[in-house]
């Protein structure tokens, strides 16, 4: 996947900019707070619209603006000897909650405008970004997000599912919630009513599941093996998965927690309760891991699932890594700057003497200002 150009207007701190990216590497260098991670973030919302931030539309849009518009040309991956892939336009809006159309919306090669979520698998990308090192040191939930976000992008059912998993998990809370009032449903029929919505989280649960093991049977060799690069072989990484359950085996944890569960006015098991360990030298790293180790964990995982994605779709996802090299020494440095080469990647860093020696295009930041500063080639 290639990025071939962006024109981004009136978001965050950015008035306008246009972006001509590298056929490999791209950085957008400049001081912090002058919005090249807010580049980046535009660049990932072409993934399916969200923030890796967690923006809310009004902070997406620059202030006083209504909309912000993104435009961008992005052209797939051909096998060799194939004819090229023919560019797709993107045209996305974000819309304030006063808007006259609110919300985020995109239209591909002019065809009529779609909720952005609807962009999912249409731009494969990975992106680190500093605060995914409560990866490691964070709660469980930050864990799973991650195993599902990537899976998403790679398998449009696994959205779906997942959808339809949250919603029926949503009903069955609602259900077991004692009422702050004392007027609750007869017992029997919420045992009723509970067997119906566990049958059906049983069914979603299963198949997330599964494809969550298929999918760190790919991912787990490869962030391992790179972290053993990243560390020098100082220490060994190794990932678990923590189910609740052994495959085919939901229905009955269901079946067996119902009662506790009513008793507990809350849903007690399922795929939204499971963990990814993340181990060094079968240590915990959330508890043990420094904040170099962190950092390492969590890019070792990023350019896994890079990795993986290109094996299972045959095409290499866009990589946005947000001031990666910070923190790093000069061999960790190097290694990262070799995993760049023969794909898409964008880095954002307040130093640009890191990159002066590689092929690429060098922009600089300034105010919400892009300028392009450096064409190699």
């Amino acid at each position: 996947m290639r990025l071939l150009s962006l024109e981004v207007q009136n978001y965050r701190n950015i008035c306008a900019a246009r972006l001509e990216p590298g056929r490999e590497l791209t950085v957008i260098c400049g001081n912090n707070g002058q919005g090249k991670t807010n580049l980046l973030e535009a660049i990932w919302l072409l993934t399916g619209g969200k923030s890796f931030r967690g923006g809310k539309d009004a902070e997406l849009v620059r202030r006083g603006e209504a909309f912000a518009v993104l435009e961008a040309d992005t052209q797939r991956d051909r096998p060799e000897g194939c004819e090229p892939a023919e560019p797709a336009h993107i045209r996305m809006t974000v819309g304030t909650p006063e808007a006259a159309k609110p919300g985020r919306y995109a239209a591909v090669n002019g065809a009529a405008p779609k909720r952005a979520a609807a962009l999912a698998g249409s731009f494969p990308a990975v992106v680190f970004d500093p605060g995914h090192l409560s990866l490691v040191k964070g709660a469980p939930e930050g864990r799973r997000k991650f195993l599902d976000a990537a899976l998403c992008q790679l398998y449009p059912g696994y959205l779906a599912s997942y959808r339809r998993y949250v919603r029926v998990l949503q009903q069955k809370n609602a259900l077991l919630r004692h009422s702050a009032t004392g007027q609750e449903r007869p017992y029997a029929e919420k045992r009723t009513l509970l067997e119906v919505l566990n049958t059906e989280l049983a069914a979603q649960g299963e198949a997330l599941q599964q494809r969550r093991r298929e999918y760190l049977t790919l991912l787990a060799p490869r962030a391992c093996a790179n972290y053993a690069e990243l560390s020098h072989g100082a220490e060994r990484m190794s990932i678990r998965y923590a189910a609740q359950f052994a495959p085919g085996g939901l229905a009955d944890l269901l079946r067996q927690r119902q009662e506790e569960e009513l008793r507990a006015g809350q849903s007690l098991c399922g795929i939204h309760r499971e963990d990814l360990e993340l181990l060094l030298d079968d240590q915990p790293a959330r508890v043990y891991a420094s904040q170099g180790q962190q950092r390492s964990v969590v890019l070792s995982l990023k350019m896994a699932e890079a990795a993986a994605a290109a094996q299972i779709t045959g095409e290499h996802p866009v990589l946005l890594l947000d001031d990666v090299l910070s923190e790093l020494d000069e061999g960790r440095k190097q290694y990262l700057l070799t995993c760049m080469k023969e794909k898409q990647t964008f880095v954002t860093s307040c130093d640009d003497t890191d990159f002066l020696k590689t092929d690429g295009e060098v922009y600089r930041m300034d105010g919400g200002v892009l300028n392009r500063v450096w064409q190699h080639g």
